[in-house]
């Protein structure tokens, strides 16, 4: 049986596990943190399209469980009168970054893919005999092919191609925090846009009694991270002189926060060698203004199972994929780079 190697434990490498592990190929996923990642104080929307991929696996079901649904939008503007209601059709599906982590790790587990947490990747090389990935630990394993599913700063692209695109900074900080007592009134299946004087400002309120909120704002690139009654600090100021819902979210909120830099790639002319090949972020990063993300990273991890299920050549299965993938996803990252240029205020969701 073909073995995969799979780097990252995210979203696209887990959905990749399973996908090949309908098409006949064994696979270990090698995860550089010990448990958890990178944003997984985020949510994120499962738009139709990502849940659509996971029907085809039959991972759906785990996805709606730990979720709720994402039915409507109302647009408001900064003094919080409501400009207009959108429906979501076909709804998608809101939960935490984390809790996205979980269930797809279990099913991925469930359905005898081997995890290996604290392996991260330094170098990989093809030979006669596949694939050997070496880690920062000493550790080695080999495969008949490696998956780069190592997110927006992969290792792999860079060994596909030492030219390949660094992420551009898209100009915004984006930020999510929890408040306590369900403030702003939102139905459980509903998000709230607010367009503020001075940035944009989302939020729902799901049946956990919470408002899950985020901002985004336009702001130079960090260098560091900061703490979250710094955060907290930069978003009630960008909302200071608005009358809308935002500031009072904000400030009933906590420690439960995080932020970070928004970063996209436009186009990454390699996709893959012989033997490796990208999905999700690492190939198609998008900023999160579309709430395409997530969606993209699932849709890739079908794609390239079914690509690698229909050909008995490497090459031959990751140009049928890349010919699949490539268009759609580039275009989705050129629309989300669209909205945040045009500013802060962009009537979409978390992705």
């Amino acid at each position: 049986m073909t073995t995969a190697l799979i780097v990252g434990g995210g979203i696209a490498g887990t959905a990749t596990a399973i996908a090949l592990r309908t098409v006949g190929v064994s696979s270990v996923i090698c995860e550089a943190y010990p448990s958890g990642g990178e944003d997984t104080g985020a949510f994120l929307t499962v738009m139709h399209n990502g849940m659509a991929a996971l029907h085809q696996i039959e991972a759906d079901r785990a996805v709606i469980d730990a979720s709720y649904p994402a039915n409507g939008v109302s647009l408001l503007d900064a003094s919080g009168s409501q400009l207009e209601q959108r429906r979501i059709d076909p709804p998608g599906r809101t939960l935490t970054r984390a809790a996205l982590y979980r269930v797809l790790q279990d099913e991925a587990a469930r359905r005898g893919v081997r995890i290996d947490r604290g392996r991260r990747l330094v170098d990989a090389t093809a030979g006669d005999g596949g694939v050997r990935a070496s880690f920062a630990d000493g550790s080695a394993v080999q495969g008949d092919l490696l998956v780069g599913a190592d997110g927006l700063h992969s290792v792999v692209r860079g060994l596909i191609d030492r030219d390949a695109p660094r992420p551009r900074y898209t100009g915004q900080h984006v930020v999510y925090g929890y408040a306590t007592g369900g403030r702003g009134h939102t139905a459980p299946d509903a998000y709230h846009m607010v367009f503020g004087s001075r940035a944009f400002f989302g939020y729902t309120t799901p049946p956990d009694g919470r408002t899950w909120w985020f901002a985004r704002l336009d702001a130079t690139e960090l260098t560091q991270r900061m703490r979250p009654e710094h955060w907290r600090h930069r978003v009630l100021d960008a909302f200071r002189d608005d009358s809308g819902p935002a500031a009072e979210i904000v400030a009933a909120t906590g420690d439960d926060i995080v932020g970070s830099n928004s970063y996209d790639i436009p186009t990454t002319p390699k996709w893959h060698n012989g033997s490796m090949v990208l999905a999700g972020d690492a190939a198609h990063a998008a900023s999160p203004a579309a709430a395409q993300g997530a969606s993209m990273a699932l849709e890739d991890a079908v794609a390239l199972a079914r690509c690698l299920g229909a050909h008995g050549d490497l090459r031959k299965a990751f140009d049928a994929y890349e010919s699949l993938r490539r268009e759609p996803t580039e275009e989705t990252v050129a629309a989300s780079s669209r909205m945040s240029n045009g500013g802060t205020r962009s009537p979409t969701g978390p992705s």
